[in-house]
Order: C-alpha cells, then sequence, then structure tokens
C-alpha cells in the first residue's frame, strides 16, 4: 500500500513540476509582491517589489504585530490604434495587498522609502525595557 501511494506522490510531483511559472504565468504571479525581510538585533528591514506603482497610491498599517502593505493602480491609457484598440498590454490593474507578522515592533519609530519601484520599510524593535512582561509570579 505504502508503495503505491509513493508512485503516486511521485507520478503528481512530476506533473506539477511540469506546470512550471511559464505554464499559467497569470495564476502564479498575479498580483505578488516580491519581497525581502531580514532581521537585526533592533529592526526588521522589508523591501517589496512595487513597479509601477505611485507613492500617493501605497498604503502602510501596523496593527496587532502585523505590517499590512497596499497598493492601488489605476489603469492607464496605452498605445491604441486608429479605432481606439488596445495592440497589446500586460499590466495588472487593481488592488493589491500583503500582510507580514512581524512582532515587538516600536510603532512610533516605524519609517518608509519608495524609490525606484522598490518601497523599503524599517521597523525597529522595542527595546527591551519597553516589552510588556506577561509573567504572573506565584506566591
Amino acid at each position: 500500500m505504502m508503495n503505491g501511494l509513493q508512485r503516486r506522490d511521485n507520478l503528481m510531483d512530476s506533473m506539477l513540476n511540469w506546470f512550471d511559472d511559464n505554464f499559467y504565468p497569470d495564476v502564479v504571479t498575479n498580483g505578488t509582491m516580491k519581497t525581502d525581510i531580514s532581521e537585526s538585533d533592533h529592526a526588521y528591514e522589508v523591501k517589496i517589489d512595487m513597479p509601477g506603482f505611485n507613492k500617493k497610491d501605497l498604503h502602510l498599517n501596523y496593527d496587532q504585530n502585523i505590517l499590512t502593505v497596499t497598493g492601488h493602480r489605476e489603469a492607464n491609457s496605452d498605445v491604441k490604434d486608429d479605432q481606439g484598440n488596445l495592440l497589446h498590454s500586460e499590466r495588472r490593474y487593481g488592488q493589491f495587498s500583503r500582510q507580514y507578522r512581524l512582532p515587538e515592533v516600536d510603532q512610533k519609530q516605524i519609517s518608509a522609502k519608495y524609490d525606484a519601484g522598490v518601497l523599503m520599510v524599517t521597523l525597529p524593535k522595542l527595546a527591551a525595557e519597553d516589552k510588556t512582561d506577561n509573567r504572573i509570579e506565584i506566591q
């Protein structure tokens, strides 16, 4: 029985590998914001690729240990032929959003910068004395 299950899993893995990102590009990449997060003793550094957005259309929120990043992009007028038909477009329009769980952040010190299509957010960690101690002493 186990060998039959293993063979089926291997077959499924092979089929899924065949359906890579190039087979269904819209399903796999639609609306994703490619992100790098690094952590030091003092802060989290978040870099998110958001090309084509205007700074005014980006919104950040940090609440209950979760950073929420939202971007909204309106449809642009692209190159059209004499009848006003769009010749070709691969742009995505609408609202895109992602959330990241980053605990123990000093909300008042969060900073963000948007440059060349990359949103960079610095989230300083709370100092040791600012962290809430939830321990209850037993007497």
